[in-house]
């Protein structure tokens, strides 16, 4: 897959995953806006080495990179990563958000602060993103957009308490992915997220894993941000080499919303009488 003359924006990208889709890309001939806050790990403080250090990183292979270290929890930080993009290369082709943050708070300890600093980063800085991305990736060829999601909110039984929100923003991600792919279709955008697991610091890893390692995500990010990608709307699961994509699909014979073709009841007593058969997902 060759993306010479194409660009790529990638948030969180100055360590662990985003930095292995950012160096994956760049060696396929893309040119890579490398952004990072240098927040920890639980979101807070900024440090502007990081994203410069991984850009340099990149430039010292001989590839195309630039480096981007601002806040992407307001509209005007997203927006001043795109225009750093556009006056960088003068085009934006593919927007990878990988940022993110993971922290743990019970619901009986939840505030709004900690609330907001997870939805800030997962819910409303890839709608910001993508608010001012649009325009130039209605120009662009092969235009592609890659969210995050997680298998911790995705499935019941991989969820972790004290992840509630983390996951709200990590299932948001997947409306705004279902969304964003119908409404991109005529300009030929296509939206999917990516669902990884891998063995960085946000595990409380360092140095080299032994399994379960980064580079074994990116040819999935890769694949879903190339012209090979076709399909719009599908998560792609990436854990440990190897790779499933899923979507939520509609059972057979269904006329939304009159008919979910699926089990009738009239009453409360008949919905547990037949509960059973209702929640039979097969």
């Amino acid at each position: 897959m060759n993306f010479a003359g194409k660009t790529a924006v990638i948030t969180g990208a100055g360590r662990g995953l985003g930095f292995v889709y950012a160096q994956a890309l760049a060696q396929r001939g893309a040119n890579v806006v490398i952004s990072d806050i240098g927040a920890d790990n639980l979101g807070s403080g900024s440090d502007a080495s990081i994203a410069l250090d991984a850009a340099r990183r990149l430039e010292a292979e001989g590839l195309s990179a630039v480096a981007h270290q601002g806040d992407l929890s307001s509209e005007q930080g997203c927006r001043q990563l795109v225009e750093t993009a556009i006056a960088a290369f003068g085009q934006l082709d593919i927007l990878i958000h990988n940022a993110g943050w993971v922290g743990y708070q019970s619901i009986e300890e939840a505030d709004a602060a900690f609330i907001g600093r997870a939805l800030d980063i997962k819910v409303y800085a890839p709608i910001w993103l993508c608010k001012h991305a649009w325009q130039y990736l209605k120009r662009s060829t092969a235009a592609r957009v890659v969210l995050t999601s997680s298998d911790r909110a995705m499935y019941q039984q991989y969820a972790q308490p004290g992840l509630v929100a983390y996951a709200a923003g990590k299932m948001a991600q997947l409306g705004i992915m279902n969304a964003l792919s119908m409404e991109g279709a005529n300009a030929g955008i296509l939206v999917n997220a990516v669902s990884p697991v891998a063995k960085t610091r946000m595990w409380g890893v360092e140095g080299e894993p032994g399994n379960l390692k980064p580079e074994w995500v990116a040819p999935g990010v890769v694949f879903l941000a190339s012209e090979r990608c076709q399909d719009t709307g599908y998560v792609l699961r990436a854990s440990n080499g190897q790779f499933t994509a899923t979507r939520f699909v509609e059972n057979p014979g269904v006329d939304y919303p009159v008919d979910l073709a699926r089990v009738g009841a009239s009453s409360a007593e008949q919905v547990a009488q037949q509960w059973e058969r209702i929640k039979d997902c097969h």
